[in-house]
């Protein structure tokens, strides 16, 4: 019995003296406990709680605003503009939400709790990086906008391109895919083009002055690559998936039409189109980012709206398309014929 009693209570001090060194250690940092919730639609959240009476710092947070392409500007200009003023990142669980089915993000998420008891500080950006943006101060900063520019974080890029990794039963979809495609056919190069048209087709000329890709667009862009390469194959995706098979020339048989057209679920598309080699855009975000992530040759339409347009007081060519990509200039001839009847 003195033996037991003996080890029960050395037992006890030794429990005694790792719970106090414990306490004394995390007592002195700084740090924030993050605490994994399952929320009812299955999707997992971070609650953030301080471990000690100090105020929670640092923290930092974007709007989550438009679809797929938008979000990722979003994503990577926060995460960029906070690491560059020695802040901590957060997004909604909106974002989350949405970017989380396709990639493989990191940023950890406010809890709506959390968010709802801030005292923001409102920044609105505007699309391209500028010096002020280095010297942003607050601990609690919530950027507003639309930023999607290289200018923001392609000095991280490589960090970037790794917060977009596409989780491995997307890779391994669209890669089954492209095998498909390809058939039996040896040195085939994929270019992937993505046609944006939906709302552009009326939000560009009546209130940007501007136009959407055409068809003499498209051809110029893919005999670009009908030129460089022996076996091009271009997968197409768009939002009016009619008007490319209408429009676009197919008796060469180098093109498949394989998007669906649902900008409601665009990730499938995105995904099919970042796993090719190189990449034919129009206009839009989407598209930029899938020559981003791809990495190889893009091809992109220019110029495309009138020298007066507003639209070139909130958008810079230069700050939208990286220096190494290659543009074509668009046909303004329908709106000239329409000021100039």
């Amino acid at each position: 019995m003195n033996r037991c009693l003996f080890w029960t209570m050395g037992l006890i001090v030794i429990f005694l003296v790792i719970m106090s060194t414990s306490y004394i250690y995390y007592s002195n940092l700084n740090i924030n406990v993050f605490m994994e919730i399952k929320l009812s639609n299955n999707t997992k959240e971070l609650l953030v709680t301080p471990v000690n009476s100090k105020p929670l710092t640092g923290m930092w947070t974007v709007n989550a605003a438009g679809r797929l392409g938008n979000l990722m500007g979003e994503y990577a200009t926060l995460y960029s503009l906070a690491k560059m003023n020695g802040h901590q990142a957060y997004i909604s669980s909106n974002m989350y939400n949405q970017l989380s089915k396709i990639f493989r993000i990191t940023l950890p998420v406010i809890h709506q709790d959390v968010k709802s008891h801030i005292k923001w500080r409102y920044y609105g950006l505007h699309d391209w990086m500028s010096e002020a943006y280095r010297h942003i101060s607050g601990d609690y900063i919530y950027f507003t906008g639309y930023p999607c520019s290289f200018t923001f974080y392609h000095h991280i890029r490589g960090e970037i391109l790794r917060e977009f990794t596409f989780h491995d039963f997307i890779r391994e979809e669209s890669y089954a895919y492209l095998d498909k495609v390809r058939g039996d056919k040896k040195n085939v190069t994929f270019v992937g083009i993505h046609v944006r048209r939906g709302d552009y087709l009326r939000v560009m000329p009546n209130s940007w002055k501007g136009v959407v890709a055409d068809k003499g667009y498209l051809e110029k862009a893919m005999d670009y690559f009908r030129r460089k390469y022996q076996n091009p194959l271009f997968i197409v995706t768009s939002n009016g998936m009619d008007w490319c098979r209408e429009s676009m020339n197919n008796s060469r048989g180098d093109i498949h039409f394989a998007g669906d057209g649902q900008e409601g679920s665009p990730g499938r598309d995105f995904a099919l189109l970042a796993h090719c080699n190189h990449t034919i855009m129009t206009i839009g975000t989407f598209g930029i980012w899938v020559g981003y992530l791809v990495g190889g040759e893009t091809v992109y339409l220019t110029n495309y709206t009138l020298p007066d347009s507003r639209f070139l007081k909130v958008f810079k060519y230069e700050a939208a398309f990286l220096p190494e990509w290659i543009g074509i200039p668009a046909d303004l001839s329908p709106l000239l014929n329409k000021t100039n009847p």
